[in-house]
């Protein structure tokens, strides 16, 4: 057999039966890669003396688990080259290197789990963050709320409290506008209500250097012809929407607001009216007592708008004020705001620690990513130099790691949110992104919780409920796609029918919302005790339209969606209890014991990418995926990915 293995050509079958993967082996191919040079996977032995120490000095260890240090003399047969075998055994440990969870990695390498610790102290930091936000989102939200409310109050003709209350049904109407005379009363409330400013509760003072009244502006938006004449069906329409602003100063309030635009032959004709404005502006200043003694005042600059809105030209004038807050710097105590600093300083600390620990957390994942590229362009290659064959889809798809694909995504996320919190709390930013950086930190902080159920998978009993999502998601969606189109059915049909006659269905989002609702057994007496009575066949409709949805969702669709989910979960069940399906990849790899682990087979540095080179690195990933033959069947020069290899096997 020393005989014969000295001589055994390049392109010698390798004997099924030599190894553990006996099933899997085929062929060793001629043909060469631009990722893996072909010496690195099947070449003679190159000298005779060499190959004769080696075989007699190799004192393998191999257990049923397919562990091999190094292939003993005995394991081989006629045509077996040795380093094939050891290259082969090499491989399966950096495999099962890399599916190996945290805990199991320190047991067999001593490896410390960065990736871990740090998304642990990034949901720590995070967390603190998104908390001291929230508060002050809502009391910046609250205090910019309860601001438009006063502003309702001083500037809002008819105004009610009872409209400061979101309920449901409404128990007021619209706040409207019927008559021509109190359109003109109502601009006249707001300038009247402007020029006497000083009587309002409120710090609330005029944006001009002197505190004296400011200029007014009234916008009028008009077709550029609308006449009807009623009385014989007919009209003169042109739809082009023109725009006329007039200012209004501090005398208006003693003519009025009809008189003075006759002045300045302005007519405003309601007929092709299609909205109003008036606007102006109020400063302020907060004095936060809710943020504490280190909390310095915020001064505000709240653009004002009341709208006029005759779009619809139904009679009815919809009246709405709207106050968009502007931040300012402010010029208060000076000693004051040198101790309010050491707040903000905090704040900052926090806000650079996040953005570290986000920037650490995606480098980190990065590099994870790349390395799980690069060993699955090896592991492409080996398995077509030694097994003659394409690893399969299911064993390329191992390779990706989506919970580290949505680290990134969250991490990029809280980069984003936390620089822009940084500068609302600095001032740096005069506009309102509050609302922009809480979608930033709100989203990224859901992500970051959901990536602790990675790690809850490492045990059993949380793993099942993420294997059971995992193997229902295909069958749910598939599932929800049929649903859905019945739910489509449903809602376009409610829209069309029932939106003139129940409050429900007045648009197709709230036909939606309300038919989910009954989904879920909400509302459902209120649904049906609001239909309309306006026709004999329409109340009949209704009450056939809404048993029939019901009953379809509740007792049918929803039964099998939760079947499906049982179905799935009895399915994983029986995968730990009979195993579970493995792919040609996992075939390969193996199992692996606690004795493996501790043993220290998994010492040895497997990661020779480890040590590439970028130029290397870019060589792989650019070859590997386009570059599956070699010219004329010539391997190139250079490194290949075991570099040792050779030095040991001497």
């Amino acid at each position: 057999m020393a005989t014969n293995s000295r001589t055994f050509a390049h392109n010698n079958m390798i004997d099924e039966g030599t190894v553990s993967t006996g099933n899997l082996r085929g062929d060793i191919s001629k043909e060469n890669s631009c990722c893996e040079s072909e010496e690195e996977y099947a070449s003679p032995l190159a000298k005779q003396d060499e190959s004769e120490q080696t075989m007699q000095n190799g004192s393998g260890r191999s257990n049923s688990e397919g562990f091999i240090d190094m292939p003993a003399p005995s394991t081989l047969t006629e045509g077996t080259p040795p380093k094939s075998l050891y290259q082969e055994e090499r491989m399966r440990r950096k495999l099962q290197f890399f599916f190996m969870n945290p805990i199991e990695k320190w047991q067999a390498r001593r490896k410390f789990p960065y990736k871990f610790v740090v998304q642990i102290v990034k949901i720590v930091l995070v967390t603190m963050q998104l908390c001291l936000f929230a508060h002050s989102r809502y009391n910046h939200i609250n205090y910019t709320w309860d601001n438009r409310i006063a502003f309702s109050h001083l500037f809002l003709r008819g105004w009610d409290s009872s409209r400061e209350v979101e309920s449901y049904p409404p128990s007021v109407g619209p706040f409207a506008l019927y008559e021509k005379a109190k359109f003109f009363d109502t601009i006249d409330y707001a300038i009247n209500g402007y020029a006497t400013l000083n009587r309002s509760i409120g710090p609330y003072d005029y944006p001009t250097n002197d505190n004296s009244m400011a200029v007014m502006k009234l916008c009028l938006y008009n077709y550029r012809e609308g006449i009807i004449f009623g009385f014989n069906e007919s009209y003169i329409f042109n739809p082009e929407i023109e725009r006329l602003c007039e200012s209004l100063p501090a005398n208006v309030t003693t003519i009025g607001v009809q008189k003075y635009l006759s002045q300045r032959d302005v007519e405003v004709s309601f007929s092709s009216l299609v909205k109003a404005s008036l606007e102006f502006a109020i400063k302020t200043v907060n004095f936060k007592a809710y943020g504490g003694p280190l909390s310095a005042p915020d001064c505000f600059k709240f653009n004002i708008t009341i709208c006029f809105d005759n779009r619809d030209h139904d009679g009815q004038m919809l009246l709405s004020l709207d106050a968009d807050a502007m931040r300012l710097h402010c010029n208060g105590d000076v000693d004051f705001i040198s101790d309010a600093e050491f707040d903000a300083i905090l704040r900052s600390i926090l806000n650079i620690f996040v953005l570290l620990v986000c920037l650490l957390s995606f480098a980190l994942c990065a590099r994870a990513l790349y390395r799980a590229y690069l060993l699955r362009c090896q592991t492409i290659q080996f398995f077509r130099v030694h097994f003659n064959k394409e690893l399969s889809f299911e064993g390329r798809l191992e390779f990706v790691n989506f919970w580290y694909i949505m680290i990134l995504f969250n991490d990029v996320l809280l980069i984003l949110g936390s620089a822009l919190k940084e500068q609302i709390e600095r001032k740096f930013l005069v506009v309102d992104q509050w609302d922009t950086c809480s979608l930033f930190l709100g989203v990224g902080n859901l992500l970051v919780w959901f990536g602790v159920l990675r790690y809850l998978g490492f045990f059993k009993t949380y793993n099942v409920v993420i294997l059971t999502l995992k193997k229902a998601a295909p069958k749910i969606f598939r599932f929800l796609v049929a649903a859905l189109l019945i739910y489509a059915g449903f809602a376009f049909c409610g829209w069309l029918i029932l939106g003139p006659y129940h409050m429900k269905f007045r648009s197709l989002a709230t036909t939606s919302e309300c038919l989910f609702s009954l989904i879920n057994g909400d509302d459902m007496f209120a649904t049906f005790s609001t239909l309309s009575s306006k026709a004999n066949w329409l109340w009949l409709f209704c009450q056939l339209y809404l048993y029939s949805f019901i009953s379809l969702y509740i007792y049918v669709v929803l039964s099998l969606f939760i079947s499906v989910i049982m179905d799935a979960y009895d399915t994983i069940k029986c995968y730990y209890r009979d195993g579970f399906p493995i792919s040609d990849l996992r075939e390969f790899v193996g199992t692996r014991t606690e004795e493996d682990l501790v043993s220290g087979i998994f010492m040895n540095n497997m990661d020779d990418f480890e040590r590439s080179t970028i130029m290397d690195a870019v060589y792989k990933v650019c070859c590997c995926g386009c570059c599956d033959r070699f010219n004329n069947g010539n391997s190139p020069t250079g490194p290949t990915g075991y570099t040792s290899l050779d030095s040991i096997m001497k």
